[in-house]
C-alpha cells in the first residue's frame, strides 16, 4: 500500500510539474506573440502618421498579421499539450512552431477555435492583396531605412523579446 501511495504521489508530482512547464512555455510564447503584435501596431502607426492615406491598408495588413500570430499562439498552446514534435522549444522563441502550409490547411478543417484561427490565417494567405499593399510595403521600407524614426518602438520590441527569451521554464 505504501508503494502504491508513493508511486501515485510521484506520478501526480510529475504531472503537476509537466503542467507547470507547459503553462510557463505557453506564457513565454504569449509574450513573444504580444511583443510581435505590438511591434506591427507601432510600425503601422508610425507609417500612417507619415502617410495617412495608408490607414485602411494598414488596418488590413495588421488584421492579417493578427490572424497569423493568433493562429501561432493557439497552435503552440495546442501542440505543447498534444504533439511536442511541432514545437521546438530548444530554438529561439520565434522559431518554436514547426507548421507548414499543409498543416495550416489541415487545421482549418477542424471544428474548434484552433480550426477557426487556421481558417482565418489560411484565407488571408490565399486572398488577393489589398490594392495599396505595395504602397504600404514601400512605406515600411522607407521607414525602416531610417533607424532614428523607429528607434523607440524597435527598442521596445527588442526588450520584450529579450524578456521572453530569458524566461526559464524547465
Amino acid at each position: 500500500m505504501k508503494r502504491f501511495l508513493i508511486a501515485a504521489l510521484l506520478c501526480s508530482a510529475s504531472t503537476l510539474s509537466q503542467a507547470a512547464d507547459t503553462q510557463c512555455l505557453s506564457n513565454k510564447y504569449d509574450a513573444y506573440i504580444d511583443a510581435s503584435l505590438t511591434w506591427y501596431q507601432d510600425l503601422i502607426e508610425l507609417t500612417t502618421q507619415q502617410y495617412p492615406d495608408l490607414e485602411e491598408v494598414g488596418a488590413w495588413f495588421y488584421n492579417g498579421r493578427k490572424n497569423h500570430f493568433e493562429l501561432n499562439r493557439g497552435a503552440v498552446h495546442y501542440y505543447l499539450n498534444e504533439d511536442m514534435s511541432k514545437v521546438s522549444t530548444e530554438k529561439p522563441v520565434e522559431a518554436w512552431l514547426q507548421l507548414e502550409q499543409i498543416d495550416i490547411k489541415n487545421l482549418a478543417n477542424r471544428d474548434d477555435e484552433l480550426g477557426k484561427l487556421a481558417s482565418d490565417s489560411f484565407s488571408d494567405r490565399q486572398s488577393k492583396p489589398h490594392a495599396k499593399n505595395y504602397e504600404l510595403r514601400s512605406a515600411f521600407a522607407d521607414l525602416l531605412s531610417h533607424p532614428n524614426k523607429i528607434d523607440d518602438v524597435l527598442s521596445k520590441y527588442n526588450q520584450a523579446i529579450i524578456e521572453a527569451e530569458e524566461v526559464n521554464c524547465l
